[in-house]
């Protein structure tokens, strides 16, 4: 017999639990399936006892879905957490993502594809649902262009950076040129330079670069 595994649902629909963990029992002998009604009371089973995989759902009472995934991620507990929702929404998908989640599966797919997530999250990978598949994409790509930013602004000189940071403080050029002791001229000239390595174009596109980026800085 197989070893087994042993998974939390936590769901404030006890119908929608019960049918899921008959399912999943089914499915999978090895599944030893246990119920929350809220990620307090699941968080408070997760302590005492190990599970392999928690399923939360998003909207629960007392503390949600990514509360509790949070919440088991500051812990160290070492539970794998899915999140289970009708909800496509691309923002809570990154806030499960941001909060340390494993997998991020809707509802409305078949108990088969739910048995599939839990399988690949033990096994060490992520399981999003293909129909939030751009959420993956985009936030990809998103982390990649703030990559590239960032390096960017790596190659400035390091009074390059220092005149963008004061542009970010909204000094005008005056300013920086009577707080560096250079000619206006030459704040200019290298406001240029900056523009030009960081391929910015446009009479305001600095300033705005600036403000955007001035945490870096």
């Amino acid at each position: 017999m197989k070893n087994l595994v042993k998974i939390l649902i936590a769901d404030d629909h006890p119908l929608f639990r019960k049918e899921l963990k008959d399912m999943l029992e089914e499915a999978a002998p090895e599944f030893l399936v246990s119920e929350a009604q809220n990620g307090e009371q699941a968080l408070t089973m997760m302590k005492k006892e190990c599970y392999d995989v928690a399923v939360f759902d998003v909207d629960m009472p007392i503390l949600n879905g990514l509360d509790a995934a949070r919440e088991s991620n500051k812990l160290h507990l070492d539970t794998k957490i899915i999140i289970l929702t009708m909800y496509k929404d691309e923002h809570l998908f990154n806030q499960a993502i941001d909060a340390g989640v494993k997998g991020y599966v809707l509802k409305e797919n078949t108990v088969a594809e739910i048995k599939n997530t839990i399988r690949t999250v033990l096994d060490g990978h992520y399981y999003f649902s293909p129909a939030i598949s751009d959420y993956l994409m985009n936030r990809e790509r998103k982390t990649l262009e703030k990559q590239n930013e960032t390096t960017n602004i790596e190659i400035l000189t390091a009074t390059e950076k220092k005149i963008l940071k004061l542009i970010s403080e909204s000094k005008t050029s005056k300013e920086i040129a009577g707080q560096l002791y250079v000619s206006v001229k030459t704040i200019e000239k290298h406001r240029l330079n900056i523009c030009d390595k960081l391929n910015i174009q446009g009479t305001h596109a600095l300033i705005k670069y600036a403000f955007a980026h001035r945490d870096e800085m």
